[in-house]
Parts: structure tokens; C-alpha cells; sequence
């Protein structure tokens, strides 16, 4: 892609991100997620393959519905009450209809089905502006109407997600639809304690980035979009190897391990809440992703020579990739843990 167009496009990201936690007007907002949705689509169709075409058509028809949704939900509300103000969602199927066209924006279960499609469609590079860069706006604009929203609604929403996030990427083969599942089931997590801690939302949030950005770029370097590339990948980079096998035990919350942090302050804010049942069931939740997580450091680090691999041994070609932005989100991911109530007091 031409790097006129390519710093046009990229511009235009950062500026309906930038609009859109900016304003506090509905018309704003709104505009702000379509500049956004409008300028990664040619970023995602840039290859022009059949899937990519694909999957470039069903994200922009998934968001063209959220965002025509979120303006009917805002020209409804506008009428009832008088004025366009975010604070002021007085009317309960205006903040409903809302919450649900964001949840179909971030890929929140029930409404989670184009996600693992799309990414599946996407080279890494792109599926990573998508898994972090576009779930920032919307959820800008979640954290903003929460109180607004029904409590049953918000929670419900979290652990379908979690679990459905879960369930989902148990049985695949695919590393870009496991990140999508794992993706929506990281969403859950940051709005079931969204009511009772928005500040724990924000850290799940910049965990959840660190961690996705680590094993995007890594896969990107290894060029692995199958698991069995994955039982490869030792003999091309060894470091790198056990630096991933870290990092998607991060994903999966392990202690000592960055990913361990959101979810043991999730489950205790869940607990001071008298949310016994379900900080449980979040914490059983946690477990199915865990185990697909554990399926790649298997594939990845204990199926090594002399066992029969499925895929070819790749060259040990040197990569032409900037290995600075991986090995700072490497670091962040495996080892924020120590810091973590120095942390705690930035975000609150």
C-alpha cells in the first residue's frame, strides 16, 4: 500500500478513536466510530484475496447495523428527553438498544459471531489493529453510558461472553479465531466489574492490549496462523519460542504473570460485592481458556524432534519485522505482576 495512503488511512484511525472519547454528544460519537470503521476497512480488504474481501464485507455490514442502531437508540432518546447529552440516558430502551449496538461493535457475546469470521480473514497486522485499536472507542463509549444501564443487562452480557469466549476456541485449530475467542472472552471480563470498578475495566483494558499486541506480533515474526506451525517454531527461534509459550500462559491469567492480575482484582471486587456465584463462574470460565491456551504451549514447546510434525521446518531466515515493538509487549506481558498496586493507584 501506497505510505501516502497508508499514513491517510492510519490518521483517520486515530482521529474517530480521538472523537469519539472526546465528545460527550451522541451526533459526535456516532461520527467519530463511522470515520473510525471507514478507515480500516481498506486497510483490512488491502490484499484483495477472496477472504480478505470477505471479511472486509462482513465487518463493515456488522458495524454499519451498530452504528445505525446507536443513532436510532440516540434520535429516540434525543426525543424523549430534549437533548443529545451522553449523561442524560434517562430512558431505559434508548440505553438498552445502545448497549446492545456497542456490544455488536466489540464483538460481545451474544452478538460475538462475525468476530472469530473476520479475524480468521485478516493478516496478523491488521487482525491486531482490530483485536485492540477498534475495541477502544466503543468501549469509551460503554464506560460512559454504564450507569445508565440495566445491572442484570451488563452482567449477563460479561459472563456470556466469557464463557461463549470460553467454549469457542476449545476446538480450534486456527491461531487467529483462538485470539478472537480469547479476545471476546477478555471483553467479558472487563464489563462484568464495569458497575462496581470502571478503574479495574481500564487495567483489564491495558492488559488485555499488551498481551494480544505480544502474541499477534509473535505470530507475525514466526508467520504461524495453524497450530501445527506452531510445533515449528523452535527451530527457527528457541528464545522467541519460550517467550510465547509465557505469553499465552499470560492469556490465560497465571501467576507470576501479567494476565494474573485483572482477573484476581475482578474476582476480589466480585467478592466484596457479595457476587460469590458469579465471581465462581468466571473464575470456571477462565479454566476453558486456559485449556486452549495450554493446547498451544503443548503444540508449541513439548512436541519437539524426535515426534512426527504435520508442517514444514521453517528457514532461519532473519526477519525483516521491528523486533523493538514485540519485545516491549513481550516485557509487559510477563512481567507487570511485581508492580501491579503501582499500577492500580495510576489507573484509579
Amino acid at each position: 500500500m501506497n505510505p501516502y495512503v497508508l499514513t491517510v488511512l492510519l490518521s483517520s484511525l486515530g482521529l474517530g478513536t480521538t472523537l469519539t472519547f472526546a465528545s460527550s454528544h451522541w451526533l459526535l460519537a456516532w461520527m467519530g466510530l463511522e470515520i473510525n470503521t471507514l478507515a480500516i476497512v481498506p486497510l483490512m480488504a488491502q490484499h484483495h484475496h477472496p477472504r480478505a474481501v470477505e471479511a472486509t464485507t462482513k465487518y463493515f455490514l456488522t458495524q454499519a447495523t451498530a452504528a445505525a442502531m446507536i443513532l436510532f437508540a440516540s434520535t429516540t432518546n434525543a426525543w424523549i428527553t430534549g437533548e443529545w447529552d451522553m449523561n442524560n440516558m434517562s430512558n431505559p430502551i434508548a440505553s438498552t438498544m445502545i448497549i446492545t449496538a456497542l456490544a455488536l461493535k466489540i464483538g460481545l457475546a451474544p452478538m460475538h459471531f462475525w468476530m472469530p469470521e473476520v479475524l480468521q480473514g485478516l493478516d496478523l497486522l491488521t487482525g491486531l489493529i482490530l483485536s485492540t485499536w477498534q475495541k477502544l472507542a466503543p468501549l469509551a463509549l460503554i464506560v460512559q453510558t454504564a450507569q445508565a444501564i440495566d445491572p442484570m443487562l451488563l452482567t449477563a452480557l460479561g459472563l456470556t461472553s466469557t464463557l461463549v469466549g470460553g467454549w469457542g476456541g476449545l476446538n480450534q485449530t486456527q491461531l487467529r479465531k483462538i485470539l478472537a475467542y480469547s479476545s471476546i472472552a477478555h471483553m467479558g471480563w472487563m464489563l462484568i466489574v464495569l458497575q462496581y470498578a470502571p478503574q479495574l475495566t481500564l487495567l483489564a483494558l491495558l492488559t488485555y492490549i499488551f498481551m494480544t499486541s505480544a502474541a499477534f506480533l509473535t505470530l507475525k515474526v514466526s508467520s504461524a496462523t495453524k497450530v501445527n506451525t506452531l510445533a515449528v517454531v523452535w527451530s527457527k527461534s528457541p528464545v522467541l519460542t519460550a517467550t510465547t509459550a509465557l505469553v499465552l500462559l499470560s492469556l490465560g491469567g497465571l501467576p507470576p504473570l501479567t494476565g494474573f492480575m485483572p482477573k484476581w482484582l475482578i474476582l476480589q471486587e466480585l467478592a466484596k460485592q457479595s457476587l460469590p456465584l458469579t465471581a465462581t463462574v468466571m473464575a470456571l470460565a477462565a479454566l476453558l481458556s486456559l485449556y486452549f491456551y495450554l493446547r498451544l504451549c503443548y503444540a508449541m514447546t513439548l512436541t519437539i524432534s524426535p515426534n512426527t510434525t504435520a508442517a514444514t521446518t521453517p528457514w532461519r531466515a532473519q526477519t525483516t519485522q521491528a523486533s523493538l515493538p514485540l519485545a516491549l509487549f513481550t516485557t509487559m506481558a510477563l512481567g507487570l505482576l511485581p508492580v501491579s498496586p503501582a499500577i492500580v493507584m495510576l489507573v484509579t
